[in-house]
């Protein structure tokens, strides 16, 4: 079985292919074909997978192209995980926001409309691509706006191509170790769009496990979920957000921290990575995979930082920074399909009808149950008031951006920023696209009405 990744120089790969070592079952992917645009990228990457594979007879081959054509005929999976503009991009998508005293994080608010203005018509021309070299191939989204970037996908391939995500994965883990059950022998009650959903229940058995927490203020506030939004708060609400609902939640705080930070998160990992990949030609053979694993380590350490210091969570635990999240997920999806090795995962999917809140192609992230006919979501319940009216804003913001990404209208994209809840001004949200026009060439093709 081959599978192929596109983005395949980008830092997380070598995640997947461990994760893919590791599956020793009939059946197994065989061939790994890495796809990016930047070469030199393509060779470091190439490096750290060969000494993860040293001495594992029957490891995935592993072959490399800078031509998509080429990587793409003959997949029986696409694993895509693009970055347009690099972190180059997203460090100017986060400056440009916080100079107009907005959040620019990447998959959120301004950042992350800008970050799916330059992304979306990438990522619609491979969906014409795979359908026409590779018909019967998976695609597995993971690039950001993970749910924005499937529903434009979707609209070429179908249910074809299912969007994926670390972090319910660890939510769910977090709040099961607190309670102490199996992660991976309870059934979520999740439901929201990417980055934007909440956990209504974890039923171990019949029981309904998630009261527990709310009963026990060291419980609650034992995980990272607790710490960044406070005991008060998660009582209140009755739930577990996601943990990028912290940007919504607090968002005053969340801007301030981000403005007052040294760098942005972006920079920060524009600068690492920038490092790290122009190291691993003199780092020795035996080392690069070490180097590379050193260099995630401090990735996961800083993540969300400016959220934890915003809300006195302090520091990681380290059980939140082990690996096993998205890797994971794509495999067992993987799995599922070729295989017809049952699995339940929770994925960004159309709604059909399970969310009231929206319509029927509306890509949602619930739970699903997923086999050789491909992923169904799973009955889950429905979104209250609060989380139906701001799934149903941040839904209506994606739709003007598909909108702008294919018709090249400046008004829509204008649109998207205005509405955004964490956009508070129109007049901003013109001034935001003046700026990532400025800064982004390939958003030329949005031209005035």
């Amino acid at each position: 079985m081959r599978l192929t990744i596109l983005g395949g120089g980008g830092f997380r790969v070598p995640l997947v292919y461990g994760a893919l070592l590791r599956d020793r079952a009939p059946g197994r992917v065989t061939e790994v074909v890495l796809y990016d645009v930047d070469a030199a990228r393509l060779h470091a990457i190439g490096r750290v997978l060969a000494e993860r594979a040293y001495g594992i007879d029957d490891a995935p081959r592993v072959r490399t192209t800078t031509d998509l054509d080429e990587a793409l005929r003959g997949a029986d999976f696409v694993f895509s995980a693009i970055r347009v503009g690099g972190l180059e991009g997203r460090a100017a998508d986060e400056r440009i926001a916080l100079d107009e005293g907005v959040l620019g994080q990447e998959t959120v608010g301004a950042g992350g409309i800008a970050y799916g203005l330059r992304t979306v018509p990438v990522a619609v021309e491979i969906a014409r691509r795979v359908k026409a070299l590779a018909p019967d191939a998976w695609v597995i989204n993971f690039t950001n706006p993970a749910g924005l970037v499937t529903e434009a996908m979707a609209e070429h391939l179908g249910d074809h191509v299912v969007g994926i995500c670390d972090s319910p994965v660890g939510l769910a883990r977090r709040v099961a170790r607190a309670v102490g059950v199996d992660p991976a022998a309870v059934r979520l009650d999740y439901a929201g769009l990417n980055h934007l959903g909440w956990l209504h229940g974890m039923y171990d058995g019949e029981e309904n496990v998630l009261p527990r927490l709310f009963e026990d203020d060291a419980l609650l506030t034992s995980f990272e979920e607790g710490k960044l939004f406070g005991a008060d708060w998660l009582r209140t609400l009755g739930s577990v957000p996601n943990e990028y609902l912290h940007y919504y939640y607090f968002n005053r705080e969340a801007v301030a921290a981000y403005q007052r930070a040294e760098k942005t998160r972006g920079a920060f990992l524009r600068e690492q990575q920038a490092g790290f990949y122009a190291s691993t030609d003199s780092v020795p053979e035996a080392s690069v995979w070490a180097a590379w694993d050193r260099t995630r380590a401090e990735r996961e350490a800083t993540y969300m930082s400016a959220n934890r210091k915003a809300s006195g969570g302090g520091e990681r635990h380290a059980d939140d920074m082990e690996s096993g999240g998205y890797e994971n997920v794509a495999l067992a999806l993987m799995r599922a399909i070729a295989r017809d090795e049952p699995a339940t995962l929770v994925l960004n999917v159309r709604n059909g009808t399970s969310l009231r809140a929206l319509d029927d192609k509306a890509v949602i992230e619930i739970p699903c149950r997923i086999d050789a006919a491909g992923p169904r979501p799973l009955p889950v319940s429905q979104l209250t008031g609060h989380e139906a009216g701001l799934v149903s804003t941040v839904k209506a913001v994606e739709r003007c951006v598909l909108e702008a990404a294919e018709s090249g209208s400046a008004r829509a994209a204008v649109k998207a920023f205005a509405l955004h809840p964490l956009v508070d001004s129109v007049h901003v949200a013109r001034r935001l696209l003046d700026g990532y026009r400025g800064a982004h060439p390939g958003l030329g093709y949005l031209r005035a009405d």
